[in-house]
């Protein structure tokens, strides 16, 4: 059935938004944390409001409406399995772009529509959700949704082609090196080889990390050869394909980018700082010892404007929609690099993006009604 020849139109109802999170990525956790949040958050005068987890093993699962069971307790993660209605039923989008209608089915049981969703906030991170296969599945059923593109998405995700499509728009990135599947089981030698060539060439730490996670998920900083196989075992242990990178030295930067009616623009950049009691700004420091970054960065009025350039000009350089953060460095001689781009950024009440959006005068709530009204703005196909 179609939203426009519905029983209850448009003009009779609120627009209703499904929060998709969870997923089966290794930052599961971290995307139910960023659904409590956007759920806290999210007008309930203004939309309807369906929460939809992704289990670990990939089912669809209705979950309760209760964010503050989506904190991190202690050290302790949430997952969707935690609030999942049933351990059964399962959650059925629409692949017909005629319908919109999502419906809910259990083993033995007539399936229960579960109403029209007008627009999806997926917030997802990692495979299967970040890196535009939701992003496709949403395309096929015509639904809209927050965020980046199929494309975009998948550039986003991987590390890889990210830097090489940065390359081409001419903006600066650091040195690295990829090692891919293939090459690796094949001839673990002569990958070994091309690192020692690179570690030669840019000297040690090096830096190996899984080509297509996020969230500082199997990263390593490696300062000999000593560690590196348990470094690559680690990196692989999140995808089989991994990055070597070299060590910039200098300050870590990062700048929001948030489409506006008028196109992209960017935040108040912020710093990462050292954090003392970790070797850089991992997961650790992020998610569980709440390390906090300097918002707004203590930068000189040329290099707030330089950073803001950059970011704008990396989200326009991968075809992004809605929102990106931009993670840069600024080196010793006064450069900004970029380092990579995250289509749907961390979301948690302590993360980097929302500060630096706060600090630029749009609250968290506002955030939130800007990225669902934009992808209600915002057709889905090619665009």
């Amino acid at each position: 059935m179609s939203s426009e020849n519905s029983p209850q139109s448009h003009e009779s109802r609120k627009p209703r938004v499904a929060v998709v999170f969870g997923g089966r990525s290794s930052e599961h956790g971290i995307s139910v944390v960023t659904a409590g949040a956007v759920l806290r958050a999210i007008d309930r005068t203004k939309y309807d409001v369906l929460p939809i987890g992704i289990t670990a093993d990939g089912r669809w699962a209705l979950t309760a409406d209760e964010p503050e069971r989506m904190a991190i307790t202690g050290r302790r993660v949430p997952s969707v399995e935690e609030l999942a209605e049933s351990t059964e039923g399962g959650v059925v989008l629409p692949v017909d772009p005629g319908s919109r209608e999502v419906v809910y089915t259990e083993p033995g049981a007539v399936p229960k529509a579960l109403g029209e969703v007008d627009v999806v906030f997926p917030v997802l991170h990692g495979p299967y959700g970040e890196d535009g296969t939701l992003q496709g599945l949403l395309e096929l059923s015509g639904t809209p949704y927050v965020g980046s593109g199929v494309l975009a998405s998948a550039v986003g995700q991987d590390k890889e082609y990210m830097k090489r499509v940065f390359t081409s728009f001419g903006l600066p990135v650091g040195p690295y090196l990829v090692i891919r599947p293939r090459e690796w089981e094949h001839d673990e030698s002569a990958a070994r080889k091309r690192i020692a060539d690179f570690a030669g060439e840019h000297g040690w730490p090096l830096f190996v990390k899984p080509a297509r996670a996020g969230s500082s998920m199997g990263i390593t900083k490696v300062a000999s050869f000593e560690g590196l196989d348990e470094a690559i075992a680690e990196a692989r242990r999140h995808d089989p394909k991994i990055l070597v990178e070299s060590l910039l030295r200098g300050r870590e930067i990062e700048c929001g980018v948030l489409e506006f009616e008028d196109g992209p623009r960017a935040s108040v950049p912020a710093e990462i700082p050292p954090v003392q009691t970790h070797e850089f700004y991992d997961f650790q420091a992020k998610y569980i010892d709440s390390a906090t970054g300097l918002v707004p960065a203590p930068l000189t009025p040329e290099q707030t404007a330089e950073a803001q350039r950059l970011a704008v000009a990396a989200f326009e350089a991968a075809s992004c929609e809605g929102l990106v953060r931009t993670d840069l460095f600024l080196t010793e001689d006064g450069e900004f690099v970029i380092n990579e781009i995250n289509t749907m950024p961390g979301f948690t009440p302590i993360s980097m993006y929302p500060r630096m959006w706060q600090e630029s005068g749009v609250s968290y709530p506002e955030l939130v009604d800007c990225l669902v009204q934009a992808a209600l703005r915002r057709s889905t196909g090619l665009r």
